[in-house]
């Protein structure tokens, strides 16, 4: 519906991975540029009630679903899916956000000290890609 502009998307999904929790965060940025508050409000509750629902009714009978061989099935079927889904969506953003030789070092050098180191904060990956950043400005511009 031509709501954001491609930079737009791209500076939310940004913010959004700089958050702890999940990924769907930039909806209420969405619905306030279409909307203002009323749009954001609309957006967050639509987003995040159905799973706060799906979440809390059914917590009394956890354990007893969990231990149903089904249930671990499709949760492991789902979680395959999630992560295939998410590597789509870090490729499609990569290749509209990675457009000259600075942001290609950039995600080069993250996605070296994701694979080379384990269990990295998020926080560190910002720090490091921002004081690249400045590095890089220095010598390219």
């Amino acid at each position: 519906h031509h709501w954001l502009t491609e930079q737009q998307f791209l500076d939310a999904v940004a913010v959004a991975m700089t958050t702890p929790g999940p990924v769907v965060i930039p909806v209420g940025f969405i619905g306030n540029l279409v909307a203002g508050v009323p749009g954001a409000s609309v957006a967050a509750l639509a987003t995040f009630l159905p799973c706060y629902l799906f979440t809390v009714i059914p917590a009394p009978y956890f354990s007893r679903i969990a231990k149903n061989q089904s249930v671990k099935f499709f949760v492991e079927g789902i979680t395959a899916a999630v992560i295939g889904a998410l590597a789509g969506a870090v490729i499609v953003i990569a290749t509209r956000s990675i457009v000259d030789i600075p942001t290609a070092l950039i995600a080069l050098a993250s996605a070296l000290t994701l694979v080379y180191t384990k269990k990295i904060q998020e926080p560190y990956i910002i720090l490091i890609a921002a004081l690249l950043g400045i590095m890089l400005k220095s010598f390219f511009i």
